[in-house]
């Protein structure tokens, strides 16, 4: 007789946790805005997660961060996170999505994180770009990323009982997008170009009211896998599809036995029934509001969302430093 295993749901709401990480790692990488250090935002991050993480009891493991281990004190892949304790989870990272925009001192760079029952997210490392297609709740049945454009336009619009003219899509200003671009106006919708931010772009697409009805376009496969996750908590939808930058890319992908023509869904992306996600605004966008300094403090605000209960939070956060730095020194 076999017994069949399985997986225990996650009592504890996570990302109420989560969102401790995301702000530390805000705050951290906020003082650097405007330095023109891309690193030095992404290091400063990428700490602070680490020594806030380190305080959360659970049994994770990084499948999206900062790359093998090396020197550096950072979320490197494969690395675990948390006492060991249950549950056990996979995290994914990004202590800066945006971290030109913040080194350059422009708007919208997030610190996000997303976490979800062990072997639960799948993510294509093997191609580096993926071209993505993503709306909210009400448009989840309406897309097909084999579609031409027009014809995912159309049915966004029926589903959401808009006029072409009344949808926007929101699409990472890139030379790649010219085309993609030259569609969506061709199908009478509008457009929403943004620099740099591919998980908030997402994010927008699948929150109610937001006014943005979709995003498309090519970004990265990491961050496609964290975006998934918030998809899941909003009940909106996401299709992603490798993009080989080359025609060498995909012989190579290919040989290595990857699929290039698969499209990954949603629950493909992030499954499993809790999925937790936090995200923090490090410099002032569209979506979040960012780290906002005051004598002796900062404020902060976050989005914190999770799929069991479908429940999305905004937090306005308070920081005082006198008594956060008392709390690590005693500590």
């Amino acid at each position: 007789m076999t017994t069949q295993r399985t997986r225990q749901p996650i009592e504890r709401n996570l990302a109420m946790e989560l969102v401790r990480v995301t702000e530390a790692a805000a705050l951290s990488a906020a003082r650097h805005m405007g330095f023109g250090d891309k690193e030095l935002v992404d290091q400063a991050a990428v700490d602070a997660m680490r020594h806030t993480l380190d305080g959360i009891s659970m049994d994770g493991v990084v499948v999206i961060g900062e790359g093998e281990k090396d020197e550096a004190p950072m979320l490197y892949i494969g690395e675990r996170i948390g006492d060991g304790s249950d549950p056990k989870v996979d995290i994914a990272v990004d202590p800066i999505d945006g971290t030109t925009l913040l080194s350059k001192g422009m708007s919208g760079a997030i610190a996000a994180i997303a976490l979800s029952g062990r072997d639960t997210m799948r993510v294509p490392s093997d191609i580096f770009y993926m071209d993505k297609i993503a709306v909210g709740p009400g448009a989840a049945d309406a897309i097909d990323i084999n579609a031409s454009v027009a014809a995912n336009l159309a049915n966004i619009g029926e589903a959401l009982g808009l006029r072409p003219e009344e949808i926007t899509v929101s699409v990472l200003d890139r030379p790649r997008h010219e085309g993609l671009l030259s569609e969506i106006r061709g199908a009478g919708a509008r457009v929403k170009l943004i620099p740099d931010g591919d998980i908030a772009s997402v994010i927008q697409a699948a929150l109610p009211d937001s006014g943005v009805q979709a995003a498309m376009g090519v970004g990265g496969s990491p961050e496609g896998v964290l975006a998934a996750a918030a998809v899941r908590c909003t009940g909106g939808a996401i299709q992603c599809k490798p993009w080989p930058r080359t025609p060498e890319e995909r012989e190579e992908a290919t040989a290595r036995g990857v699929d290039v023509d698969h499209v990954y869904d949603t629950e493909e992306l992030v499954g499993g029934e809790d999925v937790f996600f936090a995200a923090t605004g490090a410099s002032s966008g569209e979506l979040l509001r960012g780290v906002h300094f005051f004598a002796g403090g900062a404020t902060t605000q976050s989005l914190v969302m999770r799929s069991r209960s479908g429940t999305i939070r905004w937090v306005e956060s308070i920081h005082n430093f006198r008594r956060l730095d008392k709390i690590r020194y005693e500590s």
